[in-house]
Order: C-alpha cells, then structure tokens, then sequence
C-alpha cells in the first residue's frame, strides 16, 4: 500500500486510491487495539510455525506447514501496512505465548488458534469501515480456516498420527 495515501488527501479504497467519497482507514482508528493483537497474533505463529516445521515427521508435513508460514508472514506484512497507516507509527511485535515443545500438542495449539482467529478476524472485518481493511481481514480469516483443516488433518493422519 503506498505510504503517500494521505499524505496527498487520498483514501484507501480496496486497492487503489480515489479521491473523496470513500470510505478511508482514518475512519477505523478505533481498530488500532484489535489490529495490533493480530499483528502479536501473526508474529508468534511466524515464530511457532519455523519450529513446528522443524519438529515435523515428514516432508509434507514441514512443507505445508512452512506454506502456512508464508500466508502468516504475508498476513503480517498487510496488518503492519494497515497499522502504520491508521497510526503513523511501526508496530512493536511481541510474542503472545509459546510455543509448544511437544509436535501434536504444538498441532494442537495451532489448530485452536487458528480457529479463534477466524472470528476474531471476522469481527474486525465486520466492524472495519474500509473496503479494503475489510477484504484483507476477511481473506486473512479464510486463509487461518484453512490453517486449521490442515492442522485437524495433522492430527488424524499420516505421520503425525500415533
């Protein structure tokens, strides 16, 4: 997202900028809170997701779950867009718990996780007034719900299971 967005009167409209009439980030600062937890949220599973790869019985296993990772990682790149713009500030990521040593219980966390975040990202999209604060949190939830069925799947078969 250019960083030049408002400071020349624009507002953000899904993916381009318009002038006037639209619905811009400025309107959703109340977000800022709930932005920055899923930007905590996004940065503990980059971290937690590496280790999990690692600890992973097979090859399918570490390489969807590092895939995940790359989804976590870009998640956290556009929250830390939308951040900077409704803030003007860097967020300062921090972990928010940790991450299981144990493989099935890290599977475990991470499918629990995953699954709160879809509603938590469901409620910001509702309550977000930009079309395009809308459309990334939305994805980002369909992105964390399909997190989860691999998780689940983890759990019940394959090299995992035992």
């Amino acid at each position: 997202m250019p960083e030049y967005a408002y400071s020349r009167g624009f507002e953000w409209d899904d993916r381009k900028p318009s002038r006037g009439g639209g619905t811009g980030y400025r309107e959703d600062s109340e977000l800022v809170p709930d932005i920055e937890k899923a930007i905590n949220g996004q940065y503990s599973a980059i971290n937690c997701y590496a280790q999990l790869a690692e600890r992973a019985p097979n090859q399918e296993e570490r390489e969807r779950i590092l895939e995940i990772r790359k989804d976590e990682i870009r998640h956290y790149q556009t929250f830390t867009g939308i951040y900077r713009e409704l803030t003007g500030k860097k967020p300062s990521p921090r972990m928010v718990g940790e991450c299981p040593e144990d493989y099935r219980k890290g599977l475990r966390a991470s499918l629990q996780d995953e699954q709160k975040t879809v509603d938590f990202y469901l409620d910001i999209a509702d309550q977000a007034k930009s079309a395009y604060i809308k459309k990334r949190f939305k994805r980002a939830a369909a992105d964390e719900q399909n997190h989860a069925v691999w998780f689940l799947y983890f759990l019940t078969s394959g090299g995992s299971a035992g």
